[in-house]
């Protein structure tokens, strides 16, 4: 009699799921642990440079890094997960008593396939609440050299402008409109491509129809004379906007915030395809996980006495790293403009779900 449910009992569902799900978790702890402290030992000089920091402020960059590395290898850990659970099941022969008992091949990975959906869909609530305000915060903190974080909302980090012939940067900008501030400015004042003068500021807000620049520190190439000004309004005609919408970073930005930022560069005329592909990635991103055990279920089949096994599992692990490989790719040619934003982030996805389902059936039996 032919089966034609799409998942096997439950009682089998349930062990599946639990068994995928524990060991991706494991896979994900040893790595997050593993990378965090290598992480940590390459910046933990850095961090106490800074007079004053101590272990609060390495526990701190941990708190904020930690939730990078979750949301970035979470796929690879599942992966690895599906790996290890179907080799596992397979190598005691409960693969082939399931499949004696008539459950298909898609009803042994169907559970997998619905765990993964579940954490897919946690995974994208987790970037949203967590990741983005991590990075911004941790990005935020790298531009003053692990000093004081500045407590301003909407924080953007090493922001160039252009006007003219001249070149702004700022190392921290926050706020939006006249709310604008900039810290630690530098503004190249040049003439047909050569440098002038160099003015560095420690703080500077709109005034006017330009900026209002304190403690101010001038140099002047020409004469090689340097003076320190308590204020100075330069900069004029550049509009607060040219700051906050120089440097939009879909990572730091949750998907309401980032389609507004996108709006607003819109109407002020300016490309947006990178960051409606990185839009669409926080969605595909996340749903790549449910790809996993559909590509590594070649692991599940074939008999283990054979001695394929090893090959099989290494056949899904390529499958599932060329899938990273290709949506790197195609993200990274929609950042560049040369794919549509919904090719860039979506053609990978279903390119592999089409390949992991041939693969299922050509391998089933």
């Amino acid at each position: 009699m032919l089966n034609v449910q799409f998942f096997p009992s439950k009682r089998i569902a349930f062990y599946m799921a639990k068994l995928f799900v524990l060991r991706s978790l494991a896979v994900l702890a040893a790595l997050v642990t593993i990378l965090m402290t290598l992480d940590l030992l390459g910046e933990s000089g850095k961090i106490l440079r800074y007079p004053g920091n101590g272990d609060a402020q390495l526990w701190q960059y941990v708190s904020l890094r930690i939730p990078q590395l979750v949301a970035r290898f979470l796929p690879f850990s599942v992966l690895l997960g599906t790996l290890i659970t179907l080799a596992a099941l397979n190598q005691n022969s409960e693969i082939i008593s399931m499949k004696a008992a008539g459950i298909s091949a898609h009803q042994i990975v169907a559970p997998l396939m619905l765990a993964s959906l579940v954490i897919a869909g946690g995974t994208f609530i987790f970037q949203e609440r967590v990741v983005t305000r991590a990075t911004a915060t941790l990005r935020a903190w790298e531009a003053v050299d692990y000093g004081p974080i500045p407590r301003e909302s909407g924080i953007h980090n090493n922001v160039w402008v252009r006007s003219g012939d001249d070149l702004i940067f700022a190392a921290i900008v926050s706020g939006r409109g006249q709310g604008t501030r900039l810290r630690q400015v530098r503004l190249y004042d040049r003439a047909g491509g050569t440098l002038q003068t160099l003015i560095t500021a420690d703080r500077a807000r709109p005034q006017g129809e330009g900026w209002l620049l304190e403690n101010v520190r001038r140099f002047d190439l020409r004469t090689t004379r340097a003076e320190q000004l308590p204020s100075l309004l330069a900069a004029r005609g550049v509009d607060p906007t040219q700051f906050t919408l120089a440097k939009v970073d879909p990572n730091e930005q949750d998907l309401p915030t980032l389609r507004d930022s996108i709006h607003q560069m819109k109407v002020a005329g300016r490309a947006t395809n990178p960051l409606e592909a990185g839009l669409w990635h926080k969605i595909s991103g996340p749903l790549s996980a449910v790809l996993m055990p559909l590509l590594a279920g070649v692991a599940a089949f074939g008999l283990a006495r054979t001695g394929r096994l090893f090959l099989r599992a290494v056949l899904g692990m390529a499958l599932g790293f060329a899938y990273f490989v290709a949506d790197n790719f195609a993200l990274a040619m929609g950042n560049l403009g040369a794919y549509p934003p919904l090719l860039a982030a979506w053609a990978p996805f279903f390119l592999f779900l089409l390949i992991g389902e041939t693969v299922l059936i050509r391998t089933e039996e």
